[in-house]
């Protein structure tokens, strides 16, 4: 494994053991001097589970817990879930199963509140939801932003982070505003597939070059992710499990030593409590 001399974390990515990588994916990241994961339940109909009440989420809950431990097993440092309801499935169940917006809203926040649980008892380190990244009608969209603020209430009661899927942009000072009326510190509230900055909340930013110019620039908190999908009819899609190590190399041989440690170690630790110096071998 390659030492890079300082804990590397990818703050977003997804594994499947059963249909793609799974761990394979994990050495690929370990090899190149990764250290650390936030893994993130992938959408549950990709684990074929097409959910009808909260319950039904849990297996999906369970699947990744139990890459997250596997996950850990390569690992120099320690893989943790992040675990919730992705978005979009409010365009499955509306386009495709006839649910009204109001019940596939209150499916979806029945699912936040089984992951709930787990982050109440330890088990996960962030709940995960967001609202659609492309155009819907009003009501899906009203429907979306529900689910949303009843994730920050569900994180601001277990004292968790949030990481959100949400539409391109870098300003999120609505969902700031809603996170201090759930009590959620909004520095805990993460822009899953974040360019540079992000108002409001503390991006999780794309580990494009120019987006990471941008986040040192800045002077910002932020986190680094690849969000790697583990789908075999996309490999390497979105980015590869190499790709946060290398542009950590890439950041250290630029001179932002100071960029790394907030990403990689204290941006982590203020927004999810996590050591990820004190958790290396």
């Amino acid at each position: 494994m390659r030492d890079l001399g300082t804990p590397v974390l990818d703050d977003h990515l997804h594994l499947d053991p059963r249909h793609a990588r799974g761990v394979e994916a994990v050495k690929d990241f370990a090899r190149s001097g990764g250290t650390h994961l936030l893994v993130v339940n992938k959408p549950s109909w990709h684990l074929g589970v097409e959910a009808d009440v909260g319950e039904d989420f849990r297996a999906v809950f369970e699947e990744t817990l139990d890459v997250v431990a596997d996950a850990s097993e390569e690992l120099r440092g320690t893989a943790w879930p992040v675990l919730g309801v992705h978005p979009t499935l409010i365009s499955r169940l509306v386009g495709e199963r006839d649910f009204t917006p109001d019940e596939a809203a209150e499916l979806m926040c029945a699912g936040l509140d089984v992951a709930a649980e787990y982050a109440a008892d330890g088990a996960a380190v962030a709940l995960k939801s967001g609202r659609p990244h492309y155009d819907v009608s009003e009501a899906v969209w009203e429907a979306s932003n529900r689910v949303l603020r009843h994730a920050l209430e569900r994180a601001a009661e277990t004292g968790v982070a949030l990481q959100l899927h949400t539409e391109a942009t870098d300003d999120l000072t609505d969902v700031e505003a809603w996170a201090e009326d759930a009590g959620q510190p909004p520095e805990r509230v993460v822009k899953h597939y974040a360019s540079g900055e992000c108002a409001g909340v503390t991006p999780s930013v794309m580990c494009e070059k120019g987006y990471l110019t941008e986040a040192v620039e800045s002077g910002e908190p932020f986190l680094m992710e690849t969000d790697y999908v583990d789908d075999p009819d996309r490999p390497g899609a979105v980015m590869g499990p190499k790709t946060v190590p290398r542009r950590v190399d890439w950041l250290l041989e630029n001179g932002h030593e100071e960029a790394v440690r907030h990403a990689h170690v204290e941006t982590p630790d203020a927004v999810y409590g996590i050591d990820t110096e004190g958790t290396l071998a």
